[in-house]
């Protein structure tokens, strides 16, 4: 299992309420939901990977389950890994992905590939 499929299944539908088109994309051994052609929110393993906003990043890290997200080995400003107890509730999850969702307007898109 390269990530969690009901954590996926929980993503798509709280994404599905809140009405949000997005792509779904494998990379980095987990499953990345794009919105608006950039990255949004994801999972690595069992955990929740979101993109959020910079500014609210130090009062980010203290919620519970949350950790700086250290994939590279160094943490990455802007995005946080959120453990399963951490999301366990929907109304947690809901939280997560709201946070992700403000953001990403202001988000700056990845590079695209050449064709």
């Amino acid at each position: 299992m390269a990530y969690d499929e009901n954590l996926a299944d929980r993503l798509r539908m709280t994404l599905k309420e809140k009405r949000v088109a997005y792509l779904e994309k494998k990379m980095m051994g987990g499953l990345c939901f794009m919105v608006d052609d950039k990255m949004c929110v994801g999972i690595i393993k069992n955990n929740l990977m979101a993109r959020i906003d910079p500014g609210i990043y130090e009062e980010a890290i203290t919620r519970p389950g949350c950790k700086p997200m250290d994939f590279t080995g160094r943490p990455m400003k802007g995005f946080v890994f959120i453990e399963p107890y951490g999301i366990d509730m929907d109304e947690d999850l809901d939280h997560w992905v709201q946070l992700c969702l403000d953001f990403n307007p202001k988000a700056k898109a990845g590079k695209k590939k050449r064709s």
